[in-house]
């Protein structure tokens, strides 16, 4: 748990100072200004840690600067603790940027190599909690998992709530699961934390399922695996240029990737930070000489769950920060 020990509160304060940021932009309608002031946060954070840090899912090639770009440089490299980074600064930059729920700031981190590097590509994805592990599949008609969820849950289908991202492409989808009887929660934006609450009890999600990015996919990954859910995807190219570039990276758009697959790492450490008001986060909560945040943490070494509440606060320039 070397990794998990030294790294644990760190990555909190990354994601805690990446919501900070962006939280000045939230509900103005600009999802630029969010997503760069979040970015630029969560770089000089990361850049403060005494780790050699390489970005493997990021926000782009290094030509995109000033987003943080896959193959990027990370940290002092003091102690060389050499780990593997998955950052979104802000899923969800259109929901903050309305001002709507569960926009969040998020980072996965594992030694190297433990992390699928993944392209920036459509996959398909069947999360689901816990208990459900290894009793669905992503190859399986809707109804045959429905009803192994439901089996897993100790419940009918009909108390089942699905989440699925609100597009076009996934109208059969939403039909077939009315059809056998769940209901669906359709959301804009922000698969990494609906599959965060499907992951948890108590959230009234019990599964997300339906085309969202690959790299939220890999990120999903490490939080399930700390958690001891499932997520199970299968990459989606839509021309031959993605297909090509898949193949390049050694991956296979016919393969069903699990949890493992896609954070095959044991020393991974999993942080999300509310920036608006989420069913599983609070947003940033601003007051007059400081902030209030609200975070979940996780280790999958240690099998701990963290939900940290803290109080930033701010005087003559400085910051002084307290946890509850």
């Amino acid at each position: 748990m070397q990794l998990e020990h030294a790294l644990v509160l760190e990555t909190v304060r990354v994601t805690e100072r990446a919501a900070l940021a962006a939280s000045h932009w939230v509900g103005k309608g600009n999802e630029h200004e969010i997503d760069q002031a979040a970015t630029q946060a969560m770089r000089d954070a990361l850049n403060t840690l005494d780790i050699e840090g390489t970005v493997v899912i990021g926000e782009g090639e290094m030509d995109e600067a000033p987003m943080l770009y896959i193959g990027e440089k990370m940290g002092s490299g003091a102690r060389h603790v050499i780990i593997d980074i998955a950052v979104d600064p802000v899923e969800g930059t259109t929901v903050a940027a309305k001002g709507l729920p569960n926009g969040i700031a998020v980072i996965a981190i594992a030694e190297s190599g433990g992390l699928l590097h993944a392209p920036d590509i459509y996959m398909d994805k069947l999360v689901v909690p816990p208990p459900a592990a290894g009793r669905v599949h992503l190859d399986w008609p809707i109804e045959k998992n429905l009803v192994a969820l439901a089996a897993s849950l100790e419940r009918s289908i009909e108390d089942l709530t699905i989440v699925i991202l609100d597009r076009e492409r996934h109208k059969a989808l939403i039909e077939a699961v009315r059809d056998a009887g769940a209901r669906v929660k359709l959301i804009a934006q922000g698969d990494v934390i609906a599959s965060l609450a499907a992951a948890m009890r108590g959230t009234g999600v019990h599964a997300v399922m339906g085309w969202g990015g690959a790299p939220e996919g890999v990120i999903t990954a490490a939080a399930l695996k700390c958690l001891g859910g499932e997520i199970q995807g299968r990459f989606m190219p839509e021309s031959d240029e993605q297909r090509q570039r898949l193949r390049g990276m050694g991956l296979d758009e016919t393969q069903v990737y699990s949890t493992a697959d896609l954070a095959p790492g044991q020393q991974l450490v999993f942080s999300a930070t509310g920036l608006t008001d989420g069913e599983l986060l609070q947003g940033v909560r601003r007051f007059g000489g400081g902030a209030r945040t609200h975070s979940v943490v996780m280790g999958y070494a240690s099998r701990v769950v963290r939900f940290i509440d803290s109080v930033h606060l701010e005087e003559d320039g400085a910051r002084v920060t307290v946890r509850a």
